[in-house]
């Protein structure tokens, strides 16, 4: 496998977690200065990017998305460069880098999100020379559903170069939201998508809005089947391909006690499918890597990978 053959695109937020109860959410600076918080390189797309890029070989997960131009942005890359993710950040000059504050309380969590500089991303990066030479570089790709809310353009730009050159596009629906009231948005991007993510609730709701079934929409490249891949938290994860196959694998579980934070589990799903995937594994051995990454996600506050750098498949 050559270098940075994983695209990834989505909403990079910085992850600041910290012990501690609610009241701590109306003190947003003092997260920073009092509390010593856990940077996290967060967002959902760039979790699953960080997620892939765990169980891959070096040099190999590019990430894009665009960040403000201050201290928040240089702990964002820090954090994600110290997971093997190469960032390609769009920098803002009149907006600051996305958040998300989390305040732990044992098992439980609060969180703050502040998408800011997050949504700002626009076309015009993508279409620069550098940023274009990594979509050129790549032969697969993955976005997250959430930045059908900021830049459909870019989504669109990056879809019809995979579908032009035959190479696999990833999408996931990310939230339910995201089906109900960005269904334009969405539809425009779906038939250029080789294989789409979701959970049971956002399948619901995309059912509900389109009265379709997802694997059998309009398709651009006709060269790759879709498949659409719907996890169930501890249920089993079915796969439906557009010929009419739906294939059930059910969850090895964990003990309740060993699990900490559920939050990101998704993500690290599909960052192990990827990581097995962009290695030309079949979808049997990359859903058993999503469930196994997501297994090792869950027992971490999140989303998070272990310290240690683990072997797939385990030895």
């Amino acid at each position: 496998m050559g270098e940075y053959k994983l695209f990834c695109m989505g909403n990079p937020l910085l992850d600041i977690q910290v012990n501690g109860d609610e009241s701590l959410l109306q003190k947003f600076e003092e997260l920073v200065t009092d509390y010593n918080p856990v940077y996290v390189a967060g967002g959902a797309a760039q979790n699953a990017a960080r997620g892939a890029q765990y169980l891959l070989p070096p040099r190999s997960t590019v990430y894009v998305g665009c960040v403000g131009n201050d201290q928040f942005a240089v702990k964002l890359r820090q954090a994600a460069e110290k997971d093997g993710l190469k960032v390609e950040y769009m920098v803002v000059n009149d907006v600051p880098t996305g958040t998300c504050a989390a305040i732990i309380t044992g098992h439980n969590r609060s969180l703050v999100a502040n998408l800011s500089a997050a949504e700002k991303y626009h076309v015009s990066d993508i279409k620069t020379r550098e940023k274009w030479s990594w979509v050129e570089n790549a032969d697969y790709f993955y976005i997250g559903g959430f930045f059908l809310t900021v830049s459909v353009e870019s989504i669109l730009e990056v879809a019809k170069h995979a579908a032009e050159r035959n190479k696999p596009f990833a999408l996931n629906l990310s939230a339910a939201f995201l089906c109900q009231f960005f269904k334009d948005q969405l539809d425009s991007v779906l038939p250029y998508c080789d294989i789409l993510f979701g959970n049971e609730t956002e399948a619901e709701a995309y059912a509900t809005n389109h009265n379709w079934d997802i694997s059998k929409l309009p398709k651009v490249n006709s060269k790759r089947e879709r498949i659409v891949i719907i996890t169930q938290g501890e249920n089993p994860t079915f796969v439906a391909y557009s010929n009419g196959t739906v294939n059930e694998y059910p969850i090895t579980l964990i003990d309740k006690k060993d699990i900490v934070d559920t939050n990101g589990a998704g993500d690290a799903f599909v960052g192990g499918f990827l990581s097995q995937y962009v290695q030309g594994k079949t979808i049997d051995e990359s859903i058993a890597a999503g469930h196994w990454l997501a297994r090792k996600s869950i027992q971490l506050v999140g989303p998070a990978y272990p310290a240690e750098k683990l072997t797939y498949p385990p030895q």
